[in-house]
């Protein structure tokens, strides 16, 4: 079966969603975000992840927060993160302001959990890697 090119609602940035600045930064964020801690992992259809953030995007909302360990299992909502970027949103990521966490266990060893150089610096990697980004 082929799937539709989702297509974004053109009315999205039309007065629905209200934008506020972050700080000193001069980025505007909208006043809410979509967490993907839960219901973006293992334990969704993917079909249902798509519907929950395009439905998001539709409405105004551009900030999509992530991070290394959401799921279940760790990891699991940046790939369907990715997946998504790949299907129906890659045309609109400069819209988008893309954000991950690291901190938690998520290999074995010394090196996989807290807040080390090494460990940041590959938790990163692997992030983007999993949301098919360049950058976040």
């Amino acid at each position: 079966m082929i799937e539709p090119v989702y297509q974004p609602s053109p009315s999205r940035y039309e007065g629905g969603m209200t934008f506020r600045r972050a700080g000193r930064s001069g980025v505007q964020l909208p006043a809410l975000s979509l967490g993907m801690w839960h219901n973006f992992g293992s334990e969704q259809t993917f079909s249902n992840v798509q519907r929950m953030a395009h439905y998001a995007f539709d409405r105004g909302i551009t900030h999509f927060d992530l991070a290394n360990n959401y799921g279940p299992a760790y990891g699991t909502a940046e790939d369907n993160f990715g997946r998504l970027m790949e299907r129906s949103f890659r045309p609109y990521r400069d819209e988008m302001f893309i954000a991950t966490k690291a901190g938690y266990d998520m290999w074995p060893g010394p090196y996989g959990n807290w807040g080390s150089r090494k460990y940041l610096t590959a938790s990163l990697d692997q992030s983007l890697r999993r949301m098919k980004l360049d950058y976040v």
